[in-house]
């Protein structure tokens, strides 16, 4: 009777202890997504095991069977270590026997508090606990970023003063007569390509989601035809400005022409992977609404930026405040758009990863709060990367014998190289899912890639380009409405109302398309996280045989100019 008083006494002095980390553990548990925890515990239960749940119960430890980890936290279910048993041994004189357990002459212990036994975390562990991570990441730049705005949005009221007040007659005659005929003829065109290029997006991003197959090829030769009859309509006004944006557009146009046709076999295997990764978008019903939030805000900013570009002519170097205003909203329109980016991803992510469907509106904050330093860091970084991976490309596939030209190149797709490490457009997964910083989750991201053998694949993907494309072939509608308008009301103002248009609808397309980049994003960073998910098919490993055997050939991105491609 006298051994078993210990145990029961631990028992007793641990069962508040126990209550409360349950009570912490249950919260624990509903923080990390609203409504993720009672979808896991139907997935769980669903899968063919009967009608035996463990929606709390993670798993089993290797060590001890009856030691449970729950919510990553560890409790012990086994009974205390038998103590040894000794040999009854007479009662000195100093020492009378105990008068109740004569038999047992040994003292009683006190009950020692229950320690419970360190363990080392599992990856599987590791990754549930930080799944709802509540650090802020790359705060610096968000920091950066917050001052900008609050300048821009400064600087925005003080232009918009600055042209109500010429406006009324606080500047000379010629100032504000020029204020008038730019509020006349400038600001309804703006305002037109703003709303056309929101119909536009919307527009795209669903015929992209309904018709995938067909939208890729309409994407690569609409983009084309639009862009070479804007600049064919800016040249017929035959004006020196008007020429000289349409000789560009026409030199982009045959640019994505050419590109059209060199991309030509990789088209069949972006178009299954776009299927594939656009699937769980019907899972979720209100994955677009951070796109509306964020074209919502983008027009209007866009309307008061327009009111100081006016503000502007009634201010000290208007052109130097001009470069400053584009450059700004350039900035602000990319960050929205990666926030739409961030949000999508943790959605599919962790639909992915953990079959969770979460709540757009909560990815939504955290993408507008902790992610939001990723969100300007990546809005500057992946641009410039994925321009200089262009120029990569195009050093490629010059030919020459000139030593110095391919020493140049050499070095700067070296370059390249490294800092497409620390910094690409894939990285947006895994800060949303694991709540890390851009540099971190770029480099955690293309060892994943390289883990899995899948640099060729991810490589040659074209989407990005395809949403590029989108954002080019809305600009060139843009540009053939407005300037088409502008030429019959005020003919000097086209090619730089051109150019603004063109802008515009660009920007505000790409923000609509975050949706089909990060559903893709996520399904090559994810599965090569876990290629085993039954998520997934064969689809990606297929092509990777096909590569290994020779059976499929593709042109990666370049890293080593050919010429010493043949060296090395």
């Amino acid at each position: 009777m006298g051994a078993t008083e210990p145990a029961e006494e631990k028992e007793s002095d641990g069962g508040e202890e126990r209550v409360e980390n349950e009570k912490k553990e249950e919260e624990e548990a509903k923080d990390v997504e609203k409504g993720e925890v009672g979808f896991q515990e139907q997935v769980i239960g669903s899968d063919g095991h009967g009608d035996f749940h463990v929606s709390r119960m993670q798993r089993l430890n290797p060590s001890n069977p009856l030691r449970l980890v729950i919510n990553s936290a560890t409790r012990v279910g086994t009974p205390s270590p038998p103590q040894p048993v000794r040999p009854a041994r007479p009662a000195r004189p100093s020492q009378p026997a105990h008068p109740a357990h004569p038999a047992h002459p040994a003292p009683v212990h006190r009950a020692q508090p229950r320690s419970t036994p360190t363990q080392t975390p599992t990856p599987q562990q590791s990754s549930l606990t930080t799944l709802n991570s509540r650090a802020y990441t790359n705060r610096i730049s968000m920091v950066v970023f917050l001052l900008h705005t609050v300048v821009a949005v400064a600087l925005v009221c003080f232009l918009i003063f600055k042209g109500i007040q010429g406006l009324i007659g606080g500047a000379s005659t010629s100032v504000q007569r020029k204020e008038k005929n730019v509020l006349t003829h400038y600001l309804p065109q703006v305002e037109a390509a703003s709303l056309l290029s929101i119909t536009l997006a919307f527009t795209w991003q669903k015929a992209l989601r309904e018709w995938p197959t067909i939208m890729i090829h309409f994407i690569l030769w609409s983009s084309f035809l639009m862009t070479l009859s804007a600049g064919i309509l800016l040249i017929c006004f035959q004006k020196p400005p008007t020429d000289g944006v349409g000789v560009c557009f026409i030199a982009f146009a045959i640019g994505i022409g050419l590109y059209a046709c060199w991309v030509t076999r990789r088209i069949g295997f972006c178009c299954k992977v776009l299927m594939k990764s656009l699937e769980p978008v019907s899972k979720f019903p209100d994955l677009n609404q951070p796109i509306y939030w964020m074209l919502g805000v983008g027009f209007l900013w866009m309307s008061l930026w327009i009111l100081a570009v006016v503000g502007a002519l009634n201010f000290y170097f208007p052109p130097l405040i001009l470069i400053a205003l584009v450059l700004s909203l350039a900035w602000t329109a990319e960050v929205m758009r990666n926030i739409a980016n961030l949000t999508v991803s943790r959605v599919i992510a962790l639909y992915y990863l953990r079959g969770m469907q979460c709540n757009t509106q909560y990815c939504f904050q955290r993408a507008l709060t902790r992610n939001l330093g990723s969100a300007c860091l990546g809005s500057v970084f992946v641009p410039s990367i994925e321009a200089l991976r262009i120029v990569a490309r195009g050093l490629n596939l010059l030919e020459g014998e000139d030593e110095f030209m391919f020493s140049c190149a050499h070095c700067c797709l070296r370059v390249m190289e490294s800092i497409f490490r620390y910094g690409n457009g894939w990285a947006f997964v895994q800060i949303s899912s694991y709540g890390k910083g851009f540099v971190k989750a770029s480099q955690d991201t293309w060892e994943l890639f390289e883990r899995q053998e899948m640099e060729p694949i991810v490589d040659s993907d074209i989407t990005s380009s395809i949403c590029f494309l989108t954002g080019v072939c809305s600009g060139s509608i843009c540009v053939i409405v407005v300037a088409a308008w502008t030429a019959r009301v005020h003919q000097s103002f086209t090619a730089t109302i051109s150019l603004l248009a063109f802008f515009i609808g660009y920007l505000m397309t790409r923000i609509a398309m975050a949706v089909p980049y990060a559903c893709v994003s996520c399904y090559y960073v994810c599965y090569a996280e876990n290629p085993e998910n039954r998520l997934f098919d064969n689809l990606i490993k297929d092509r990777l045989n096909m590569f290994k055997s020779g059976r499929d050939v593709v042109v990666p991105t370049p890293r080593v100019p050919r010429q010493f491609a043949a060296t090395t």
